[in-house]
């Protein structure tokens, strides 16, 4: 009975002091959240919640690099992964970018176009050969728009341009004259560095593009949509038949679609106006770099000595040629926003 008394009594002590806890408890709460307050309050608007351009740019690159790990991993054929991939991309960016929708003509057509062969030529060259090879042969493209852009352009070669194209070449000439093993990822790395060789060309298209639609003030968002459209169009009907798949797959196509290519397109819309050309080549130098670690992470892949050479050539010299730029430029040039 005793216990039962000493028992009952806890009980009553605890539930009387049940309000008093939530009250002291509640009143620390408050107390903290006002402090929250405070110190939030002297964080620009414009800052608050919101990622920093640069690290827009960083996290677009580490997006990019994912892609040939993961058009690897899914089991669809090239021109259906194609396919979906750039109807994904094609929604993303219309949802995200409002410039997308709006300012289209002829021009935003034949620059789709480029884009769109572009897109296709790389899912194919990473079925075929090594991820390393695949976005090293595409890094070549500053190579043909220093070939092209006198004559489209007409913008001229310097000799610092020059001794890059010399550079850069020679990767590309150990690319092509090295011989990579095929294995269960690289089947055909022959046809596939053929194949990312010319995607670098379709790319440097692309970018003249680009330029080609800006100067007239014209939206490059409407051109990535275009080229998609149009990616997702011929892909689709080469396809045919269409195969089920696992939910894996499916799983990784949204993932390309969204994740790969659409949602690095935003981040890179927003930040590269904000933040000096040098740095966005830098940080965009990331997705060369880590793609061949995803692939060799996730499949095992190992690119042959030649790719490795080759590789370290182009990104050697792109990011060379960056840092002699920024050498010469005017010191008002390098004062970040």
């Amino acid at each position: 009975m005793r216990s039962e008394s000493w028992l009952g009594a806890a009980s009553r002590d605890c539930r009387a002091a049940l309000p008093k806890q939530a009250a002291n408890v509640k009143k620390d709460a408050v107390t903290i959240a006002n402090l929250i307050a405070k110190k939030v309050a002297y964080i620009p608007r414009s800052r608050r919640g919101a990622m920093s351009p640069r690290s827009k740019i960083i996290v677009a690159a580490v997006l990019f690099s994912s892609g040939g790990a993961a058009i690897k991993f899914c089991s669809f054929g090239a021109w259906q992964l194609a396919a979906f991939r750039a109807t994904l991309a094609m929604l993303t960016i219309l949802v995200v970018l409002p410039e997308a929708r709006r300012g289209w003509s002829w021009r935003t057509v034949v620059v789709g176009f480029a884009y769109a062969a572009t897109t296709l030529l790389y899912v194919q060259a990473n079925k075929h050969t090594t991820a390393a090879s695949a976005i090293f042969l595409q890094s070549t493209s500053p190579l043909f728009i220093l070939l092209l852009a006198p004559v489209l352009l007409g913008e001229h070669a310097t000799r610092r341009d020059i001794g890059q194209m010399a550079v850069m070449g020679v990767g590309l000439g150990l690319f092509l004259l090295g011989h990579d093993r095929p294995s269960a990822t690289a089947p055909d790395p022959v046809l596939g560095n053929v194949l990312a060789a010319i995607c670098a060309v379709t790319w440097a298209f692309t970018v003249m593009g680009y330029r080609w639609l800006a100067a007239r003030g014209q939206s490059v968002a409407a051109a990535a949509v275009a080229g998609n459209l149009s990616a997702g169009t011929i892909a689709f009907i080469m396809a045919q038949p269409l195969v089920s798949g696992r939910p894996v797959d499916w799983a990784v196509v949204v993932f390309l679609g969204v994740c790969q290519l659409g949602v690095p397109y935003l981040f890179l819309a927003r930040a590269v106006p904000r933040v000096r050309a040098l740095e966005v080549g830098l940080f965009l130098l990331i997705e060369p770099v880590l793609n061949p670690i995803w692939a060799w992470l996730v499949h095992g892949e190992t690119p042959g000595p030649a790719a490795l050479a080759g590789g370290a050539l182009i990104l050697g010299a792109t990011a060379g040629r960056m840092l002699l730029d920024v050498r010469v430029r005017p010191r008002t040039e390098l004062v970040g926003p």
